[in-house]
């Protein structure tokens, strides 16, 4: 797949932590969420995605020489099948860039890495009511039905934590 004229897919470098955080707070506003929800800060994005061990990975686009949206991403595993998958944390394109073919491109890149890596997943949430679901479903990205997201919270893992036995050598 070629680039639009004036685009860019790259690597997130740790000189862009700050860009990364300003797409963060763009999702963030875009999904009706508070400025206040976003923790994250550029010594996260240090030491999480430009230190070792690496907790994720980030693709960066850029439109006329300016980031216009990423996808953040790390890996996960199948027991069932035996191989990694890539799991997509985030993918967001800015207003003005959308339609562009930036998100499809780092669709398309994510797909290369996962098929370089010799992953048989690459997996994503999307919210209910977004929009851009319809953008999924038209690069054969599909809704699983039978399995449903679940999560324990920050607040919670304490309480179950306490209640867990010693882990053997």
């Amino acid at each position: 797949m070629s680039l639009p004229p004036d685009t860019t897919i790259r690597w997130a470098r740790p000189e862009d932590a700050g860009c990364i955080i300003n797409l963060i707070k763009r999702l963030a506003a875009y999904e009706s969420e508070p400025q206040t929800s976003i923790k994250i800060t550029e010594a996260d994005i240090h030491r999480d995605g430009f230190s070792e061990p690496k907790r994720f990975e980030c693709l960066i686009a850029e439109l006329d020489e300016e980031v216009a949206g990423f996808a953040l991403f790390f890996h996960n595993y199948s027991t069932w099948m035996g191989k990694p998958g890539i799991y997509l944390e985030d993918l967001y394109v800015d207003e003005k860039a959308r339609g562009s073919g930036l998100g499809k491109n780092l669709m398309a890149a994510l797909a290369k890495l996962a098929q370089e890596r010799g992953c048989e997943r690459l997996e994503l949430s999307v919210l209910d009511w977004n929009p851009t679901r319809n953008f999924y479903h038209a690069i054969d990205c599909n809704h699983m039905k039978t399995w449903l997201p679940y999560r324990m919270e920050s607040a919670t893992i304490p309480a179950l934590a306490a209640k867990a036995p010693d882990i053997a050598n």
